[in-house]
């Protein structure tokens, strides 16, 4: 590990992991977001759940660098636009979330769904003030996978020049030099846990009544 080389590179390491942070915490937010509805939906379909949550999932399976490959096609961007990594990213989250909030729904006791039910709650409100919360622990155990993997999905988008740790990657292969390599991976593996570590926090947060370690 040359030490020297980290020194004179900091700048540049500290911009490369900001860049890694955004573009991992962004789609995530935004998948979730569209996943709460779809989430809902999936959880009322009947018949037809097991094709939507099948179909939110197969876009799991699309290749991550065909996607950054194939996205400024369709969105009309550059194929250094950070903009692809995003969408593309959000595409992955949104299959993991949809699945996890459709879970996280069907795992609130049917006998609290009747109380509220009983104590005139409506569908929407019932499902902000009731479902939600009780469904927030299942969510978020998805939410942390989603997040981690997307902080590893994100270094594939060097190979397209994205600005983001990966880069790290692509110069040590080049130059045949082993420590920005070893800094990307230290830094991203930094990165996975503590995002992972602040989802756990705020899920502790927000759900007071979990036995501590249920998280888990």
């Amino acid at each position: 590990m040359r030490f020297d080389w980290l020194y004179r590179e900091s700048g540049r390491i500290a911009e490369l992991f900001f860049w890694h942070l955004g573009l991992s915490v962004i789609p995530v937010f935004i998948g979730l977001v569209l996943a709460l509805p779809l989430g809902w939906m999936a959880q009322r379909a009947g018949f037809f759940r097991s094709a939507m949550l099948g179909a939110t999932g197969l876009f799991y399976t699309i290749p991550s660098l065909a996607l950054f490959v194939l996205l400024p096609l369709v969105l009309g961007t550059r194929i250094l636009d950070p903009l692809n990594v995003v969408v593309a990213l959000t595409i992955y989250a949104l299959a993991l979330l949809v699945r996890t909030v459709h879970d996280g729904l069907q795992s609130v006791p049917s006998d609290v769904i009747q109380a509220a039910n009983a104590m005139g709650y409506r569908t929407l409100p019932r499902l902000l003030l009731v479902e939600l919360p009780l469904a927030v622990p299942v969510i978020a155990a998805g939410l942390r996978v989603a997040v981690v993997s997307n902080v590893s999905i994100v270094s594939v988008a060097a190979l397209v020049g994205t600005p983001q740790l990966g880069l790290l990657f692509t110069q040590g292969l080049q130059l045949r030099f082993l420590t920005p390599i070893l800094a990307g991976i230290f830094l991203c593996v930094l990165l996975a846990a503590l995002l992972d570590g602040i989802v756990l926090f705020v899920t502790r947060r927000i759900t007071p009544w979990q036995p501590r370690g249920a998280e888990r």
